[in-house]
């Protein structure tokens, strides 16, 4: 699986998103702007000290990012979709792409790609999820259609038995 964050803004959200992806075994990709530098305590600290385990590629801009995924299955995160995420069916190598925190995807790309928009539905008039919360209740989703493939299935105690 992928994750795809396009010109993210906030570092503890990307953070926490590396550490839901070293722990899916999922690669990160991140495109530029960022709105802090990956070196920053903030980005560290949101994902402890799994960082250097983190498969993450950067792009300079979209079309770079697209170049060098070639055929990318992508699904693009928004509030704007008309599909919810549980209604498409995810390859096992899907791109689950998200937008910025203060203005998610750009439409100018959304239009490119309606067949594939898709959103979580919300209550009310909240405005959208934390975005490390949305990566990771659709990332599970695209795992869960996969069989969780390659993933611990069972844990045990520390003290006691089951």
């Amino acid at each position: 699986m992928n994750i795809v964050l396009y010109e993210p803004e906030m570092p503890a959200n990307t953070g926490n998103i590396g550490r839901t992806c070293v722990a899916t075994q999922t690669r990160l990709h991140l495109i530029e702007p960022l709105g802090f530098k990956l070196n920053e305590k903030a980005v560290k600290k949101a994902g402890l000290d799994y960082w250097d385990k983190l498969d993450v590629r950067v792009y300079c801009n979209f079309e770079e990012f697209l170049e060098q995924n070639p055929g990318a299955r992508l699904y693009l995160a928004t509030t704007k979709a008309k599909k919810t995420y549980t209604e498409v069916n995810y390859d096992p190598d899907a791109f689950l792409m998200f937008g910025p925190e203060s203005r998610g995807i750009p439409e100018e790309i959304l239009v490119r790609y309606p067949e594939v928009c898709i959103r979580i539905p919300m209550w009310g008039e909240i405005r959208s999820l934390n975005l490390s919360n949305s990566a990771a209740i659709i990332l599970y989703e695209a795992l869960r259609q996969n069989g969780f493939s390659g993933m611990t299935m069972e844990g045990n105690l520390h003290y006691l038995t089951w």
